[in-house]
This record gives structure tokens, sequence and C-alpha cells, in this order.
């Protein structure tokens, strides 16, 4: 059979990158960036060229699995849905919120989660809700709704026209960027520079993005917000506050300007371990500018003050007049619209709604903390979760306390895991549901859309036919929330049309037509793809189904496999805004009471601790490409020293160490560097693939630790539930050495 060609969009991270592939018949052959490609230009990471490794990777799973006599067996899908149907409806009947539902990365970049796992939720009823969300953007959202009125209408920091990018918590040299879509950050980089720009890059570490910057900052971790408060007080002091033209929109900027005083350089240096002048001077030189952005990403999200760093943000582009201008931070237009194109505004903040059973944990844009997650199945009484259900996600490795999640794995009632592999969480399962291949279906990243640095709309078709025996995650989905429903055998079909039914009463109210004429005009569309051409089709460069023939369609972007640009971004701050009275106040009651925490934190260092930090690596995503995409450098997973802390420990480049905090500990190899500032050491996140009864043959050879072991899902940034991965206390001796007293 000869090899076709066929263009696909990258699923695996925010930089959706455009790819071309070829095939023989279903199997992935090759794969390589697409150089026409009308947002990503020609860039891929190593992730997205090994989507065919990933693809073809033999441990995935193909078939469903059913545990009979305590073994998961290879079953049928009749018999895997009927034991669904045995053991779900009973519980949900009883009570809806003893069955949680948790969510992986994975499910927010596919489109038949995106547009139907709402009405599995739907049908379920729980307000049991998990996602990593909770574990590393949530500071973030908690902001961008105080401040924007949704959640997910961030400021972007605008890259390409910008003359000063002030990066925090952030390594886009390895992870291409994070809530915020940008593939080819380096050549960006490299641009900014070559228009006589400036890069400063605020992070613990040394890291690829820090080696390229004009000046890298080595923060001590958990500081970023004593590092902002303190720039904001010098950018106030020299007379330098200029909200530009956003400041007609802005509300309580002298509260936040009067909070900061007191954080001066030289009363927040000792604390930050950057000197004193150092931050005067990167403060003056960005408010001075001819254009600036500060941007900020999860290693600010996942810390003690977390939501701080992340107000400020916001705020020091605010009080510089970089909000909503060129070179500043702006907002997309996303094509297939969302919250920041539909009318309408908050009613009230997306948070507090409800609170965890068990320890009153506050909801979060209709979450809860994943940190309440192995207590509510664990802790007995009413409203004790009985059942979890787990769509491509790994919560053995990815949750904190990960020793107590995977007790409440093997202990909770009734597992159905949604997966590609048989990995820590799935072992347990009672009804693990495998993922088709990754081509079969059609790809256009509605929410990510959201994050672009510029205007651009994409969409892949389906590159292959689903090989036989392949069911459809979306198909999957609709056949539980029919069997939850009570109504096992009703078509999928008939569950599809209810879905397109709603999404066309939305689309005909944003066109100002009719649910017919919406409908009429997608037929004879089905599944995803009518979904999707009817976002496309009402969003705010659509077509507005035959209103606007030059508009967008999906149609029109299945004959432009290379995209639509559709510009850079443009001023729309008025349009993003969906506060209740349209304003933004830069001074929330909740942000600024907990100015009086940050403040109390000075002082409170230990010079001779050691301080945990988090890592990116530019082959991984979490724990499930580590099967499919191994790392060939033994030291990959290990843990990163700084020589004089190593002298003073007396240990050496290559041996095991044991890492313990207040929870466990784990033993990896020290890796002993200069790229990591003094006191702090750093570990990757997703590995340690250990344990009976996995089938990842390549990650269970490789090296490294869990170290969620280390994390405890007790101590939570206060405001929204976020477990402390950065800036966690430990204590590091050789690996055969006892564990010192109370070092737990």
């Amino acid at each position: 059979m000869s090899r076709v060609e066929r263009h696909r969009i990258c699923p695996l991270c925010e930089a959706t990158c455009g790819l071309l592939m070829e095939f023989d018949g279903r199997v992935a052959r090759s794969v390589r960036p697409n150089p026409d490609d009308r947002f990503s230009r020609g860039h891929a990471c190593a992730k997205g060229l090994g989507l065919a490794d990933l693809d073809n990777d033999p441990d995935r799973l193909s078939v469903p699995l059913v545990r009979r006599d305590g073994e998961l067996r290879e079953a049928t899908w009749a018999e895997a849905f009927a034991e669904i149907g045995r053991r779900l409806p009973p519980l949900v009947a009883d009570d809806p919120q003893s069955v949680a539902v948790y969510t992986g990365n994975p499910a927010a970049h596919h489109l038949d989660h995106t547009l139907y796992l709402p009405a599995l939720l739907g049908a379920i009823g729980s307000r049991n809700l998990y996602s990593p969300a909770s574990m590393d953007t949530w500071p973030k959202n908690l902001v961008t709704a105080l401040l924007y009125g949704t959640g997910i209408g961030m400021s972007l920091p605008d890259i390409d026209r910008t003359d000063f990018l002030l990066l925090l918590g952030s390594n886009p040299l390895v992870s291409n960027g994070s809530t915020v879509c940008a593939p080819g950050f380096g050549a960006r980089l490299d641009a900014l520079r070559d228009r006589g720009g400036t890069l400063v890059v605020v992070d613990p570490a040394r890291t690829r993005t820090a080696e390229v910057a004009d000046e890298h900052l080595a923060v001590r971790p958990g500081t970023d917000a004593h590092l902002l408060m303190a720039m904001l007080a010098v950018i106030d002091a020299e007379g330098l506050v200029d909200t530009g033209a956003a400041g007609t929109l802005v509300d309580g900027l002298g509260t936040v300007l009067d909070a900061a005083r007191p954080f001066t350089p030289e009363r927040v240096a000792d604390v930050c371990g950057v000197a004193a002048g150092t931050i005067r001077d990167v403060a003056i030189r960005f408010a001075t500018a001819r254009s600036a952005v500060v941007h900020s990403r999860i290693g600010t999200c996942t810390q003690e003050f977390g939501t701080l760093a992340n107000w400020l943000v916001e705020v020091l582009n605010i009080a510089t007049g970089r909000l909503d201008v060129p070179g500043g931070a702006m907002f997309a237009t996303p094509p297939g619209g969302g919250p920041t194109t539909w009318p309408g505004s908050m009613k009230q903040p997306p948070f507090g709604r409800w609170h965890s059973r068990v320890r009153g944990m506050p909801e979060m844009l209709g979450e809860l903390s994943v940190a309440c997650l192995a207590e509510e199945i664990l802790t007995p009484g009413p409203g004790q979760v009985q059942a979890l259900v787990t769509i491509a996600g790994n919560p053995a490795r990815s949750i904190p306390g990960s020793a107590t999640m995977e007790r409440a794995l093997r202990e909770v009632g009734f597992l159905l895991c949604l997966d590609t592999y048989l990995n820590e969480t799935t072992r347990h399962a009672d009804v693990v549901l495998p993922a088709p291949g990754l081509f079969g279906h059609g790809h256009i990243d509605l929410t990510l859309n959201h994050f672009q640095i510029r205007d651009v709309a994409r969409y892949s078709p389906p590159a292959v036919t689903p090989a036989p025996g392949a069911m459809p995650e979306w198909h999957q989905v609709l056949r539980i929330a029919a069997i939850v429903r009570g109504t096992p055998d009703l078509p999928i079909e008939v569950m599809d049309d209810e879905v397109a039914d709603q999404s066309a009463r939305r689309a005909a109210r944003l066109c100002g037509t009719g649910q017919d004429e919406v409908l009429a005009a997608v037929a004879p569309r089905t599944g995803p793809e009518r979904l999707v051409d009817m976002r496309v089709r009402s969003g705010p460069f659509g077509d507005r189904f035959g209103a606007d023939p030059g508009g967008l369609t999906l149609e029109l972007l299945e004959r432009t496999p290379d995209g639509v640009d559709l510009g850079p971004l443009e001023p729309r701050l008025s349009g993003v805004l969906r506060t209740p009275d349209g304003r933004i106040d830069v001074a929330p009651a909740l942000l600024t009471a907990d100015v009086r925490r940050l403040w109390s934190s000075i002082g409170h260092g230990h010079a001779t601790d050691l301080r945990l930090i988090n890592r990116r690596q530019h082959r991984g995503m979490n724990s499930w490409l580590h099967n499919a995409l191994p790392y060939r450098d033994d030291g990959a997973g290990g843990l990163m020293m700084h020589p004089d802390d190593a002298g003073r420990l007396d240990l050496v480049d290559g041996e095991l160490v044991r890492i313990s905090a207040g929870p466990g500990d784990v033993v990896a190899e020290l890796r002993v560097s200069a790229a990591i500032r003094q006191g702090v050491v750093s570990l990757p996140h997703g590995w340690g693939h250990t344990g009976s009864g996995l089938r990842m043959h390549r990650a269970e050879a490789a090296p490294g630790a869990n170290v969620n072991r280390l994390v405890d899902d007790r101590v939570l940034e206060p405001l929204t539930g976020t477990p402390i991965f950065n800036g966690l206390r430990v204590t590091v001796t050789p690996a055969d050495v006892p564990v010192p007293e109370g070092a737990r």
C-alpha cells in the first residue's frame, strides 16, 4: 500500500504545532514539522515528532479490560458496559456525590471530551469533580476570574512585538510555554533579541530558557510575589506608574500601591536571594521600555504565595500601561468562540459555591482540589466516594500524597478508567475502556485557542479510519451517560442529537437565527464535526450560517489545512471583560487581605534548608509519555543539586540519595550541577513507574522517583487549595543512611 501524507495539529501541549505525517494504511510511519503551517511555521518539538511512536506503542491497550476473580482480563465492549451497568447506576441512584470524576490533561486537548464530557457529568450529577487544573493553573484562573470576569480569559504576552519580556516560573524552551500558545518559542526569543529587545528570566534553576536570557534572576523558591511587590514599589516610588488607555477601566490601583510600598528592594533582597540593586534596575528598565510584558506560569502557581504572584503579574502589567496594547499583555479572540466572546457577565465569583465533604475545601471553577480526592474515598460517612471514574489521567502519579492516593485506588468500591495504558492507576481498575488511535478523529483545540498569541484558525480532519473494534471516545462517554441515565440501549445517534440541539440553541442565539436553521446548515454532519462547525460558524470570525459568506466554516478549514491567518492580536479589553460592572478591580479583598501573610513571611527562611522544586523535560508530558518516548539519559529523572550543597552534605555526583519530606521519602540518582542555585534541589514530575500489574515496559525500565510521595496533600496554597510542589523543605542523605529522626 502506498503511503499518504496528512496534515495534523499536535494535541499534546499548548504549542499546537502543525505536523505532516505519512501513513501506511492506519499506521503512522513518519512525522515532520509543517513548514507552511500558518501558526507554528515549521516548528515541532520532540513530543510532537514522537506521535507515531506514541500511536504505535505495543503497550497501548486495544480491547476493554474487566476485573474477574481479582485479575483484569480482556473483554468485549458489551461485557465491559454490562459491568459498568451493574456497578455504577446503583451508586448514582443512591447518592450522586458518591461518584467522583477525575479528568487528566490529555482529555483537555481532545474534542471528544471537550464536547461530550458535560453529557456524562450531567448524567452523574456529582460535584466531586477533579482535574490537574487544581495542581497547576488555579492561582492564575482565580486571578483572571477576579480581574477580568472569566477563569479562561487570561492575558497573554505579545512576544512577537514586545521589547522587554520578563518570565517567571516558566521554561518555554523545554515546555513550549503553558497557558500561552506560542510554537517555536526559541525562534521568537531569538527574534526578540535580534530586534534589540531584552529577556529576563526569574527561576531558581538555570533552565534552558534562562541560559539564553539577557539576565537570569536565580530567585529563591516561593518568593516570586516578594520580588514582584518590590518591583511595584520601585515603579511607584520612581513615579513610573502609568496605566495607559486601560486605566479608564481600572479601579483600586492605589490600594495595591499602598500595600506594595513597605516591600522595598532592600527589605525583600535577602528573602528573594536577589540583590536590591538588581531588583531596582529590572523594575525601572521594565517600566521605561518602549513595550514590555511580564508573564508567569506553573512555577509561580505551585508555591506558597501562588495566587499573589499571579495577581502581581497582572498588576505590574496594568500599572505600567502594558495591558491590552501591542507588545504587552493582550487577549486572543478564539475562532471557536468561548467565554470571552459570548455575551453575559460573571454573576458570582466562580469559587466557594460548595465545599468538599471531609475538609471543607472550597470549589474552584466547578471542581474541587485534587488534594481532597483520596480522603473523600477513604473517610467513611454520608457522601463517601464509592466510585471513581478517571479519564486520561493517572492520579496515582500526578496527585500529592500519592501513597495515600494509591491506597484509595485499591479501596474504592468501583474504579472505571478510560485510558491508553495499564498504568499505576488503571492497574487497580474494575473496568478499563481503551482509547482508540490518535489519528482517527478530528482536532481543533477549542480551549487552547483562548491562549494563542496570534489569531489563527486550524482544523485537522481524521487522518485514518478507526481500527476494527475500536470505539471513539465520544461514543464511550455517551454510552456511559446512557447507562447512568437508565437507558443503556439508547442509540448513540439519539444522544448525539441531544447534545447537538443544545449547541444549536446557543449558536442560534449568538447569530440571531433559528435553531432549525443552524441544524440545517451543518447537516449532514454528525458527532464532533457537527459541533465544531457550529462553534466555528457562530464564532467571532464565523459565517454566521450564511449571513457573512466570507466568514469561517469547518468546510473552509478542511480546505485550508495549513490554517487561516486572522492576524495579530488586537486590543479588545472592553470586549473581554465579564465582570459584573465591566471594569477591572485590581484590589479584590480576597487578594489584598493575603498581603499580610506575605509580609509576615519575611525573615522566616532558614539558610541551611534545602528546598525542592520541580522541573520540565522536553520529552515528557506529566507521566503518560514515558513509555512511548523513554529517556535515553539515565540521569533524566535524577535529583539536581548545587556543588556547594553536595560538598556540605558529603555527596557525590551519580550516587543514590534519599530525599525525605513530611509524607515519605524516595531514592534517586544525584546530579551535581551549578545550573541550580545553592539551597535548592530539583526532581522532575511523573516518574517512579514501579509495582506489579503495569504494562508499560519501557517506562518501568527507566530510572526515576515519584516526587509526589514527598508532597503533602495537607499543605496547600490557602486561597486556591493548590498543592505546594515548589519550595518544599526536604532533607537529602545517602540512600543507605536511615531517615533522620524528625525528618518526616
